[in-house]
């Protein structure tokens, strides 16, 4: 049906490293997969396999938990678009640390499940919400480079006049001297 790759983590895996909840829903314990280290993995790759096709209106969502917290949607394949690299911007965990009935503390997991196409978000709204994460950290980079350039004049702030060329130099050499640095951005 399916397979899922979580680049620079694991080989292709297929649907049998998931559970199956029901014949439309699986689960993924990232316990088993890489314990407490979960927030760590920050993409998967997830494909439907050749001997499989989904109706034209159907889709395999994927969804991200972390312990406690409820399920984000991170996005979808469907036959149009039957492979897809998707960031897994891990929610914070829910409240205190949370036991299941036998004790055992709860996990993050990656649940995959068939749905209605037109029922799920447009696919494209995981990519703008990693554009809008994007641009605020990049805008919050800038805001705090100039805030240590301020002064105070009456009311108003003062910075130097080429602050944003310094900035946008200093933001260039950065990321061409730590090809890393741009990744903390984008996720």
């Amino acid at each position: 049906m399916f397979g899922v790759v979580f680049p620079n983590r694991s080989f292709p895996m297929d649907i049998s490293s998931f559970s199956q909840i029901d014949t439309f829903h699986w689960i993924l314990d990232m316990n088993t997969f890489v314990g407490e280290a979960y927030n760590q993995v920050r993409e998967m790759c997830i494909f439907l396999l050749n001997n499989f096709t989904l109706p034209p209106d159907k889709a395999l969502a994927v969804y991200i938990q972390s312990p406690g917290s409820s399920f984000f949607f991170c996005g979808a394949v469907t036959v149009a678009r039957p492979s897809a690299v998707l960031a897994l911007p891990w929610p914070e965990p829910g409240g205190e640390l949370q036991l299941t009935a036998d004790s055992v503390p709860l996990s993050a997991k990656i649940g995959v499940s068939v749905e209605d196409l037109a029922s799920l978000p447009s696919l494209d709204v995981t990519a703008e919400k990693r554009i809008e994460r994007l641009a605020m950290k990049v805008g919050e980079n800038l805001f705090n480079f100039m805030q240590s350039f301020c002064g105070v004049d009456g009311s108003k702030l003062v910075v130097p006049m080429d602050i944003l060329d310094r900035w946008f130099k200093k933001f260039q050499e950065r990321a061409k001297r730590d090809p890393e640095y741009l990744k903390g951005f984008a996720l």
